[in-house]
C-alpha cells in the first residue's frame, strides 16, 4: 500500500501548480528524454523550409521585462532538399521565424 502513496503525492502536487509550471515541468521532461523534432515552413501551400532534429523551439523574451517576443527559435538540421534526413554537408543551424507571419507546422518526427 506505501508504494502507491509517492505517485499519488506526485500526481496531487503536479495538480497544484500553475499551467505555465506544469508546461515547465513537462519541457524539462521532454528535453530530458529527448525529440526529434520538424520544422516545416511554408510560403502559401508551397513547403519551403524544413528543419529536421529539434529538439525544442523556445519563444523569445523581452530583453527588458518578462513579457514574450513575437518569435520564435531554436537549433535543427537544415534539410536543404527535404527528404527528411541529414545529408552530407546539411549542418545544425540557429533560426528564428515569426508566430505573427510565418506558416509553419511543428511536430514530432515520425522516425
Amino acid at each position: 500500500m506505501y508504494r502507491f502513496i509517492p505517485p499519488a503525492l506526485a500526481a496531487l502536487l503536479l495538480g497544484a501548480c500553475t499551467q505555465e509550471t506544469q508546461n515547465r515541468f513537462g519541457r524539462a521532461l521532454q528535453n530530458w528524454t529527448g525529440t526529434n523534432g520538424v520544422l516545416e515552413v511554408y510560403a502559401g501551400d508551397k513547403l519551403v523550409r524544413r528543419f529536421i532534429g529539434i529538439d525544442k523551439l523556445t519563444t523569445a523574451k523581452a530583453t527588458s521585462g518578462s513579457q514574450a517576443r513575437p518569435y520564435r527559435f531554436g537549433y535543427g538540421v537544415f534539410d536543404a532538399n527535404l527528404n527528411m534526413k541529414q545529408d552530407p554537408g546539411e549542418k545544425k543551424v540557429y533560426f528564428e521565424f515569426s508566430d505573427y507571419s510565418t506558416s509553419y507546422i511543428f511536430f514530432e518526427s515520425p522516425d
